[in-house]
């Protein structure tokens, strides 16, 4: 059995408490989550400690402990990108299969350091948002988009990730510009490509669901809700870079969905006004 080490900011998350489970049985049980570290406590809930003994992982004192002892390392800390650095210093220089949750960085220039310094230690590494893996995204014709409408609830700065990341993963890279044309209550964001193609993204509350409304060149539109398990897909796709070491998600395209999300919270404080992106590829 390969054995997996969590290196979180604080342990008693939504991601933590389900992964274990979802990777054993994604993997047939050939993997485990075994051990576990965390910067601090949760504010709210479990100790790190007393979290580790709820759901039978060993806890360790260092992150230098966690990855002696594992096979693979998921560094977590989902709503807090802005400790990936500080949390995967160690992890990314390991040499062992690494996989940073989302969102994977605070900004363009971490992301790009965090990349580099896995290349410079031949660390197999990846992120992602698990809404690329939802099969009827999967499915869609990528050839002769011209314009993505998106919707999806959250907040931009930790859930814009679930809309951009697929957008990317359709469109391509590429983005030249962002325009915030939401509200603080519903934000709102358009993003142009450098060859005039377009897509925006919307917020409209909490009980909106994850919806693309897609526009071909040939003047089709096709509206596509996921409803496959698209967290069992990912968890699937986790496992097998495991297993490979071979990343499915281009290092680019990450880098790409960071810059747009820095950039959608510079231009949320300047609405209707175009803000240019550094290049993404």
């Amino acid at each position: 059995m390969k054995k997996i080490g969590f290196i979180d900011y604080y342990l008693d998350e939504w991601h933590a408490n389900n992964y274990p489970e979802w990777i054993r049985n994604a993997s047939g049980g050939t993997m485990e989550v075994c051990f576990a570290y965390g910067m601090k406590d949760a504010e709210q809930g479990l100790s790190n400690t007393e979290w580790c003994t709820k759901h039978g992982l060993t806890w360790c004192e260092t992150i230098e402990e966690v990855i002696t002892q594992s096979d693979y390392l998921i560094v977590l800390s989902p709503d807090n990108p802005e400790q990936h650095e500080v949390l995967a210093e160690l992890p990314l220089a390991s040499g062992k299969p690494t996989y940073i949750d989302k969102t994977f960085a605070p900004d363009r220039a971490a992301a790009v350091r965090l990349f580099d310094r896995a290349a410079k230690y031949q660390t197999p590494l990846y992120s992602s948002s698990a809404l690329r893996y939802a099969a009827e995204y999967i499915e869609v014709e990528r050839s002769g988009i011209k314009v993505i409408s998106s919707w999806g609830p959250g907040a931009m700065e930790n859930y814009s990730i679930h809309q951009i990341e697929p957008i990317i993963s359709l469109m391509g890279v590429g983005a030249k510009r962002v325009m915030f044309i939401g509200t603080e209550a519903a934000p709102a964001l358009l993003i142009e490509f450098s060859d005039g193609r377009q897509a925006t993204i919307q917020q409209p509350g909490q009980g909106s669901p994850f919806m693309l409304s897609i526009n071909y060149d040939s003047g089709a539109c096709r509206v596509v809700q996921p409803a496959s398990d698209f967290f069992q897909s990912f968890i699937r796709d986790l496992v097998r870079f495991f297993e490979t070491r071979e990343v499915t998600v281009p290092s680019f395209e990450t880098i790409a969905v960071i810059t747009i999300i820095e950039n959608a919270l510079i231009a949320a404080k300047q609405p209707y006004q175009w803000i240019e992106l550094t290049e993404s590829h």
